[in-house]
């Protein structure tokens, strides 16, 4: 195989979007995953979904996989943030010109649409399933030897392989992480009433309880998905309830507003930590996604950070290669660095410091949460820090991110 610009490790949604981006600016790429994606793709609704903001849409639309995924994702019209039922809300909504906040997207639908976009990708090479047995980085290239023993070798690799990257644990790449003794419970329910756009984020002592709003489904019902936090201890009887008692009690943190529900997906959950690699970058090497950066659900932001990542590596990589260096330059990984570092740092305490917030029991926390939310309700600019912020919008907007190609 001819040598490649870049490899990628890990072809999930963030390192299949990265080699789609790469491949539509002309840089040649390698996409190396253990997973058979005949099998993933075949896979029926599992209830995972994942809200793309408005900044990663506009990415999906510049390179491709946007008009793959017409009128398979709900706008997102509407954030609704509560703590527990109290009426004190706060309401993040667009105005009419800027258009929706995000689109939810059920995982599957995501997967396929990558996975077509990659396979008609020129110069996007998938290596799937295989497996890397031995990597080698030095000055002068990176050379991946497969498990079927092909030899594959490029100017940079990528870490996109998720929170237990192989390649930044080689890399010697330290990570602060810790748990926050939680799980997060995941699945998709029909409702009643229709959801009207509405995402909502309800707090509770033991963790938030987001309901995510999807496209309605074959049969004309409405749908959403669940992303429900309980504490870790408790999590063993709640999985274990039976469909109509965990229906229930979903109605119940939901106080009826979306009427009756029943579950159309299995159930399935997740720990839930924090971890953020003190560096992203290494000799001929970069981490994107997970591989970086891991953060609570809360605000929806896991995927849109990983993509925030892809839109930058590509313009410093397109810049640079423009003028002539190497894709493994010292200097475009420089600038990788200093470009994503502050603003994933900033979005994962930020989403941390929410958590932790909203998590302190009694009374006098629960009224200063409800004043805080009254107060940024009213308050224009901090609120339009919070809008940019949901939209992806924050710090200097890579090209991409704007739409433009680079």
């Amino acid at each position: 195989m001819e040598r490649q610009d870049v490899i990628i490790l890990g072809g999930g949604l963030v390192g299949l979007t990265l080699g789609i981006a790469l491949a539509r600016h002309q840089i040649s790429a390698a996409v190396i995953d253990p997973a058979d994606p005949d099998r993933t793709l075949d896979a029926g609704f599992d209830g995972r979904a994942s809200a793309v903001a408005s900044a990663p849409w506009r990415m999906l639309q510049a390179i491709g996989v946007g008009a793959l995924l017409e009128g398979k994702g709900c706008p997102i019209q509407s954030i609704k943030v509560q703590d527990g039922l109290s009426p004190e809300a706060l309401m993040f909504e667009p105005s009419a010109d800027d258009g929706a906040l995000g689109h939810m997207f059920e995982n599957r639908d995501l997967r396929r649409a990558l996975d077509s976009a990659a396979r008609a990708a020129e110069g996007l090479t998938l290596l799937r399933p295989s497996r890397p047995v031995d990597v080698q980085r030095d000055l002068d290239g990176v050379r991946v030897t497969l498990a079927d023993g092909q030899v594959v070798t490029g100017s940079l690799l990528i870490g996109a392989e998720g929170r237990q990257s192989p390649s930044r644990e080689a890399a010697g790449i330290s990570v602060a992480r810790w748990s926050y003794e939680h799980v997060a419970m995941i699945a998709s329910i029909a409702h009643e009433k229709p959801h009207g756009g509405v995402a909502h984020e309800i707090f509770y002592p033991a963790g938030p309880f987001a309901i995510l709003p999807l496209i309605d489904g074959q049969e004309g019902e409405h749908r959403s998905a669940l992303v429900w936090t309980v504490d870790k201890k408790q999590a063993p009887a709640m999985l274990g309830l039976p469909d109509r008692a965990y229906q229930a009690e979903a109605e119940k943190r939901m106080g009826g507003i979306l009427g009756q529900v029943r579950m159309i997906s299995p159930r399935s959950s997740f720990p839930l930590g924090f971890h953020h690699a003190a560096r992203i970058t290494d000799t001929r090497f970069a981490l994107v996604g997970d591989a970086a950066h891991g953060i609570h659900p809360i605000a929806g932001q896991g995927v849109n950070l990983g993509y925030r990542d892809v839109a930058a590596l590509t313009e410093v990589l397109v810049e640079g290669m423009r003028l002539g260096l190497d894709p493994g330059d010292a200097q475009l990984l420089a600038r990788y660095q200093r470009w994503r570092s502050l603003d994933s740092f900033m979005v994962a305490a930020s989403t941390d410091g929410l958590t932790r917030l909203f998590g302190i029991p009694g009374r006098t926390a629960r009224t200063v949460r409800r004043i805080g939310l009254g107060a940024v309700q009213r308050l224009g600019p901090l609120k339009g820090r919070f809008m940019s912020e949901a939209r992806g919008e924050t710090g200097a907007l890579p090209r991409l991110l704007q739409g433009l190609a680079i």
